[in-house]
């Protein structure tokens, strides 16, 4: 059993996140603990008043949200009642026995594994304290679980990685929009709640490894022009497969509207974990002088760090981006220096630095394998005519005239007196 423990600031979110689920099909509430009526009698506002209720007894708990999921092994099959128990048991033994908390199965994984949704904050206005619960409290209550239920043992990165994101099944997804949407949805959950990018290419770079991509639309659609998004799925060479769906059909409204806000906030984040990727590059040549771009990306993998390549159609290498699984961040190689650039990679490698079209610049695609676009070109003239255009307003505007008169000979200006009538 492998146990995830999150805490947030917005208890309706995580809420939503499963009452969609629901709503989708995809998973089921199979028990109300600490609630006052049974699980199937609580409506929506019941299931979230009894939670917010408690959360302002005490309003110096601003992460005062708790969801947790367990995740069991592929070849296990427990049932209903036997998750309800066991999530019992976890809660009691973490300190949360107490607590109101919900519990859902649900069915959108290859392995079995429910969500506890909870409060961490006590009916007396206390606090629990959640630092290092994953650590201690939470890893000491899966062992005995484990025992106690003779469920697989999660010890090693082994059995742990079963339960990682895997890429979409791009023949599976292909008929009909309910399973592209299913899909999809599974990928962007993870990615969305995990990862730390600062744009849409760098949100698309996660994404291609999973077979998803957020499209934008070519600049001269309707989508585009009306700032909208949809995803879709691709295959393993970057071709767009299946329907798209809008942004705005998934329950947790991965708009670009409410990206936006994500890329200045993960900004921030990921600022401490870029030391971390530098020296995974820097040791990767130390070691290996001589070093090819395939072998720097062999190296890296096993460093848990994805390196992805644009090029053009002509083969010439105009970008980097680097996927730290580890840590979660994603970074442009510009971002991080001049020696992780393409062009600083390529020269480490020992390769020639060829010039790039001044096209590549411009919202270059996403993928080798797509063609420039006439919208393009179309974008790179309209620039430079925009440019043109601007330099010929300042060359052409007349001159401020600024006559500098000295104090001593400037006409004293008399002041009237008002006369009273």
């Amino acid at each position: 059993m492998v146990a995830v423990i999150k805490t947030g600031h917005s208890l309706n979110r995580i809420l939503n996140y499963n009452e969609n689920k629901v709503k989708e099909g995809v998973a089921e509430l199979i028990s109300a603990t600490n609630y006052p009526m049974d699980a199937e009698q609580l409506s929506f506002k019941n299931k979230l008043n009894m939670l917010l209720h408690q959360a302002a007894l005490n309003e110096n708990v601003t992460r005062n949200s708790v969801h947790i999921s367990l995740n069991f092994d592929p070849s296990e099959s427990p049932s209903k009642e036997l998750l309800a128990e066991i999530a019992d048991r976890y809660m009691e033994k973490i300190g949360f026995g107490e607590q109101p908390y919900l519990v859902y199965q649900h069915f959108d994984a290859g392995h079995p594994h429910i969500h506890i949704v909870s409060v961490k904050v006590r009916d007396d206005g206390s606090r629990i304290d959640t630092q290092n619960i994953g650590r201690n409290q939470s890893e000491k209550a899966r062992k005995e679980l484990e025992e106690v239920y003779g469920l697989k043992k999660a010890e090693g990165s082994r059995l742990s990685g079963a339960y990682e994101l895997k890429p979409v099944n791009v023949q599976k997804a292909l008929y009909g929009k309910a399973g592209t949407k299913r899909a999809i949805t599974i990928v962007l959950d993870a990615v969305l709640k995990d990862y730390k990018f600062t744009s849409l290419h760098e949100l698309n770079a996660v994404l291609k490894l999973y077979n998803v991509f957020a499209d934008r639309g070519s600049e001269g659609s309707r989508i585009y022009q009306g700032h909208g998004l949809s995803y879709r799925i691709i295959d393993m060479q970057g071709n767009k497969v299946g329907v798209p769906i809008k942004a705005s059909d998934f329950y947790s409204k991965p708009t670009l509207k409410n990206l936006e806000p994500m890329f200045k906030g993960n900004d921030r984040k990921r600022q401490p974990h870029k030391t971390r990727l530098k020296n995974i590059i820097d040791m990767a040549f130390a070691r290996q002088p001589g070093l090819t771009i395939s072998g720097l990306i062999s190296t890296l993998e096993k460093e848990g760090v994805a390196a992805i390549i644009r090029q053009n159609d002509d083969g010439i290498i105009y970008g980097m981006t680097y996927v730290d699984h580890q840590t979660k961040c994603v970074f442009n190689g510009s971002v991080l220096g001049k020696k992780y650039s393409a062009k600083g990679i390529l020269e480490r490698c020992g390769m020639d630095v060829k010039p790039v079209p001044a096209q590549e610049y411009f919202a270059a695609p996403p993928y080798a394998q797509d063609k420039l676009p006439e919208e393009y070109f179309k974008r790179i003239d309209n620039r430079l005519a925009s440019d043109i255009s601007s330099v010929l307003e300042i060359l052409l505007e007349p001159e401020k005239s600024f006559d500098y008169v000295p104090a001593g000979l400037r006409k004293k200006r008399k002041r009237r007196k008002n006369k009273r009538l």
